[in-house]
């Protein structure tokens, strides 16, 4: 594994470009944090658990079922152990950096995507003085940076997305998962950015569910736009990720159809086993032309369900 802030091979774009992009996205995510998704990341992200406070004489209004039996039988009155939520929380990213990731199909790639949720979801998290990390992974996990607080911190984040060459071969979901589980001593919110394409859901399945148990976790699912097949005809396809290529005639109905239903049976196994373990599922769909409306709906449509739970 790479320490952070080594110096990556063959960058496809100069430095100066991506600290541009940076900044570009920091200022349109800073807009959308403190105007429309104001308040819904406090609402949505509790924190890590509570700790005791105090043991106090019972009020009314106060819950029975938080009487302690102890010194209510000493004191012959009943009282009350007093919690309080521990604000703080850690967020960590785990971004996927398979050639997929770095296609181009849209308005942007899905690692530019993928910077700009992180972008609005961290910059929530700075405002709220939470921890925020990033670990990247291809086959394996390629370097880690812990959850750390701080503007310049989240800044860093952003430039490790959009910068470095694609991770050779297939993504392992599995290696970050379980890296993230030893590395990880407190429970935090584990958010994974990648579109799962040639990921093995039964790979990934077991450590997912281990992971679980312990940390909060949300796929943030990154897909293209939704191909449209007009105009058919013989297309050459190639995946990106181990370089084999095919040639699909997507004029034939037949065609058409087994691609369409190879996806929706995949993304099916992806969501039934997710949904199994208990991990939020965030669909994104990068847009035709820059807009960040594709990257922001997603995000509160999440904070207001998760709102309506908590009520209930």
């Amino acid at each position: 594994m790479k320490p952070r802030g080594a110096p990556e091979a063959g960058q496809p774009e100069a430095l100066q470009e991506i600290l541009a992009e940076v900044r570009r996205i920091e200022a349109q995510s800073r807009v959308l944090v403190s105007g429309v998704m104001a308040g819904g990341y406090h609402s949505c992200f509790r924190g890590s658990g509570v700790e005791f406070e105090e043991i106090r004489e019972f009020a009314e209004g106060d819950d029975p079922r938080s009487i302690d039996s102890s010194v209510t039988a000493k004191m012959g009155r009943p009282f009350v152990k007093v919690f309080v939520e521990e604000r703080e929380r850690s967020l960590l990213f785990l971004l996927d950096l398979s050639a997929s990731m770095g296609s181009r199909e849209g308005a942007w790639t899905a690692r530019q995507m993928a910077a700009r949720i992180t972008a609005c979801l961290a910059l929530s998290a700075h405002r709220n003085d939470d921890r925020v990390g990033l670990l990247r992974y291809g086959p394996e996990v390629l370097d880690f940076a812990p959850p750390k607080k701080g503007l310049d911190n989240i800044l860093r984040i952003l430039r490790d997305i959009l910068q470095g060459p694609a991770a050779p071969g297939r993504a392992r979901l599995a290696s970050a998962l379980e890296f993230a589980g030893r590395s990880l001593r407190r429970p935090a919110t584990i958010l994974i950015l990648s579109d799962l394409l040639g990921e093995d859901p039964g790979e990934w399945e077991s450590p997912l569910a281990l992971c679980a148990k312990k940390h909060e976790l949300l796929l943030l699912r990154i897909s293209p736009p939704e191909p449209s097949f007009r105009g058919g005809g013989l297309y050459a396809i190639q995946d990106p990720e181990t370089g084999e290529r095919r040639i699909l005639d997507l004029g034939s109905p037949r065609v058409r159809k087994a691609l369409t239903q190879a996806q929706e049976a995949f993304r099916r196994r992806c969501d039934q086993r997710l949904l199994r373990h208990g991990v939020e599922l965030l669909d994104f769909e990068i847009p035709e032309t820059p807009d960040m409306d594709p990257v922001v709906r997603p995000i509160l449509s999440f904070f207001r369900k998760r709102e309506k739970r908590r009520r209930r």
